[in-house]
């Protein structure tokens, strides 16, 4: 689905993202309940597979999750072995970070860097020891959330910065890892994959197909990019505010 057929939607506010995770804080330290898990246990299970597969925690990789929520596939991959000192999550929610913060107190994953930062017109921090960008990035719907934003004044989604802004945030060899509940996989291949990017795909993730009406598709669409380039400096990764 293009950007055009995508109408402005509260889901793509940051008020709405506020008001939620607003509740969540408040839950959590009544009863302790983490909150919603995004496309549920499963499509984490699946994505922290996959990494053990193909970034395993043994490459030390540096991990960033863009719009990481409560947290939960950070947390799980701190738990698979990955290195706490070399993860970040980011979301423009301060409560989302205020709830994984909270989160990560009771899951011995404090060292895990949390923070607030609007991925569409900010640049995340980077962490001790890394120079060259990230080894993995992940998103688990976020991609679907900003695509549902307001459009500006010719039209455009604020999807259409996403692509390019990811991409550089990647090392040369890097790989981005997507989950969508909205788009297809032919759809993020047209998105991600191209000239200026420079990403190419790399694999997919399978999840249950369904058939409805003749037709058969996937709940979710799950896919990796590598970026292809030049090893470059941090200091390469700087000028991001300036990509549209």
């Amino acid at each position: 689905m293009s950007s055009e057929e995508f109408q402005p939607s509260r889901l793509g506010t940051k008020q709405h993202w506020d008001d939620v995770y607003k509740r969540e804080v408040s839950n959590f330290a009544d009863t302790g309940d983490e909150g919603e898990i995004w496309f549920g246990e499963d499509s984490v299970e699946k994505m922290v597979e996959w990494a053990l597969e193909h970034v395993p925690p043994s490459s030390q990789p540096f991990v960033l999750e863009i719009g990481s929520g409560n947290g939960t596939l950070l947390f799980s991959l701190f738990e698979a072995g990955y290195d706490a000192q070399r993860m970040a999550g980011i979301d423009y929610s301060p409560d989302a970070v205020k709830l994984a913060q909270m989160i990560a107190a009771t899951r011995g994953g404090e060292q895990i860097s949390l923070s607030t930062c609007d991925f569409l017109t900010e640049v995340p921090a980077t962490l001790k020891g890394q120079d060259r960008g990230w080894d993995l990035l992940l998103d688990k719907g976020t991609y679907d959330a900003i695509a549902l934003g307001d459009k500006d004044d010719s039209g455009r989604s604020p999807m259409s910065r996403y692509p390019t802004r990811a991409a550089r945030l990647l090392r040369p060899g890097g790989l981005f890892l997507i989950t969508s509940c909205n788009f297809t996989e032919e759809e993020l291949k047209a998105d991600f994959v191209t000239p200026e990017t420079d990403l190419v795909y790399h694999s997919r993730i399978k999840f249950p197909s369904f058939s409805f009406g003749g037709q058969s598709g996937n709940v979710y669409s799950s896919i990796a990019f590598e970026k292809k380039g030049l090893i470059m400096t941090v200091l390469d990764f700087r000028p991001i505010d300036n990509v549209s």
